[in-house]
């Protein structure tokens, strides 16, 4: 591979406060489908238009090479197995634009010849153990180091990007990936994903289901498409959070031991108050806990004040099964809606079982919410809502466990580590399943430093709590 200049790449929305790692760009090519299908126009649903003016979706996967790496197969066998992934996932090579002769009719449009761009960085450090250790840590480090890892969107509507960087004395290889909302929610990005590493493995394994592309089983019969074309959130509204040139990220875990002693904490705290509990499942209990600690930072710190005596956490819901008829479970595209979860401030951000039992009850009814109102007249009112909460500091979530991100190897191991880079602009906290496979689960936080460090407090003083009582 031909070696152009270094390239710095600063990260999307912020400088940096230490120099960000330089990054060689060895090449950066195009990869179509192979064999192309025919040019493709795939109209935008109302769940897709949703997202249509949304932050990239930036996942960023780090894994350890062995000294004895084969670097150039490995690339060669990234880029080979990415022809036949996109071959699968065509419209992600294509582009998103507006329907020729509408005015507000968008689609995503594939022509043979529209390709993904792969790009093949290095980066050079002195140190390569502790290099790759600081990016693969839980531990807070600033965003603009990793940021640079992850690629921009191509210009002129590009649906998705990905970016290997081979880490220094190439100990590692950064895989980052980037991929426009409109084109997919993370099921069905994953799902490429998933796709793409299978390709790569090669093996006598099945590879994961294909796609089911096909927009006309999405009915609209209540024409939500033309209410949230006018209504979608712009750009600058979607990034909720003001990046700083030193925002940091950090990841806290929650083992399946600890899940279960906030299961316990909310289910007693129901029972002292005489009422019914709420279904708390892991997920419900990991929301509650981080959002609690979330509001309890912001009131210590001052970040809260002025914000109103209500909080809100907005989550997805995925509606593939509810949907009239069912969605294919693999349809790709989008098929999530919003939650909101609201509370009384204060409730949420106490200290201990209170805190805990009025965060997941309000999750929990929340999702409840959401389910019932699918097919009816509330959906409508969606972006009326997300404006009405926009005020009260939200917090959302990007990601799940169920995309099982730390399964995928490409031949070459499980990931060190995954992040979803796109929250240090969204404000949302990024999910995923415990890398160590105990049932446990692990949120990503993006915080400036001081809110970071009295958020940091706050999570350990949970933790801590929660053991004690038990």
């Amino acid at each position: 591979m031909a070696v152009v200049p270094d390239q710095q790449q600063p990260p999307a929305g912020a400088g940096s406060s230490s120099p960000s790692p330089r990054l060689r760009v060895h090449d950066t090519t195009l990869v179509p489908p192979s064999p192309s299908p025919p040019e493709t126009s795939l109209p935008l649903t109302f769940f897709d238009v949703f997202w249509l003016h949304s932050t990239p979706v930036e996942r960023l996967f780090l894994y350890r090479l062995g000294p004895d790496a084969d670097v150039a197969a490995i690339i060669s066998n990234l880029r080979d197995s990415l022809h036949q992934a996109v071959r699968a996932f065509y419209p992600l090579a294509g582009h998103v634009r507006l329907t020729p002769g509408t005015s507000d009719h968008y689609e995503l449009h594939y022509r043979p010849g529209d390709a993904v761009t792969f790009t093949v960085t290095e980066c050079d450090d002195d140190d390569a153990d502790a290099h790759f250790d600081g990016l693969a840590t839980d531990e807070p480090r600033e965003v603009a180091k990793i940021a640079t890892l992850v690629p921009p969107l191509p210009e002129g509507g590009g649906l998705f990007a990905v970016q290997a960087t081979f880490l220094p004395a190439r100990r590692g290889l950064a895989i980052g990936v980037t991929v426009h909302h409109a084109a997919c929610d993370g099921s069905g990005s994953t799902h490429f994903l998933h796709t793409w590493a299978a390709a790569c493995r090669g093996g006598a394994e099945p590879p994961p289901p294909p796609p089911v592309i096909d927009r006309t089983l999405l009915a609209d019969p209540r024409r939500l498409y033309d209410i949230f074309v006018q209504t979608a959130p712009s750009t600058e509204e979607c990034e909720m959070a003001e990046m700083s040139a030193d925002q940091l990220f950090a990841t806290f875990a929650l083992s399946k031991d600890d899940l279960k002693h906030i299961k316990d904490v909310v289910a007693d705290e129901a029972a002292r108050r005489g009422v019914a509990p709420p279904r708390c499942s892991s997920l419900v209990a990991t929301f509650g806990l981080v959002w609690s600690c979330y509001q309890r930072a912001k009131e210590g710190s001052g970040a809260g004040a002025g914000e109103g005596p209500v909080t809100c956490m907005g989550l997805t819901v995925d509606h593939r099964s509810r949907m009239k008829p069912p969605l294919p479970d693999k349809y790709f595209g989008n098929c999530v809606g919003p939650a909101f979860a609201l509370a009384p401030t204060g409730e949420v951000a106490a200290a201990g079982a209170g805190g805990l039992f009025s965060a997941c009850a309000a999750v929990a009814s929340s999702i409840d919410e959401a389910v019932r109102d699918i097919g009816t007249s509330s959906m409508a009112a969606w972006m009326d809502r997300i404006r009405e909460v926009l005020p009260m500091g939200l917090l959302t979530v990007a990601g799940s466990p169920r995309f099982r991100v730390y399964d995928l190897d490409f031949g070459f191991g499980r990931p060190a580590k995954v992040d979803v880079v796109s929250v240090a602009r969204t404000g949302a906290m990024a999910v995923a399943e415990s890398r160590g496979g105990d049932g446990g689960i692990e949120v990503g936080i993006s915080l400036q430093p001081a809110a970071m460090e009295m958020y940091r407090k706050c999570f350990a003083d949970a933790m801590a709590w929660l053991h004690q009582r038990t």
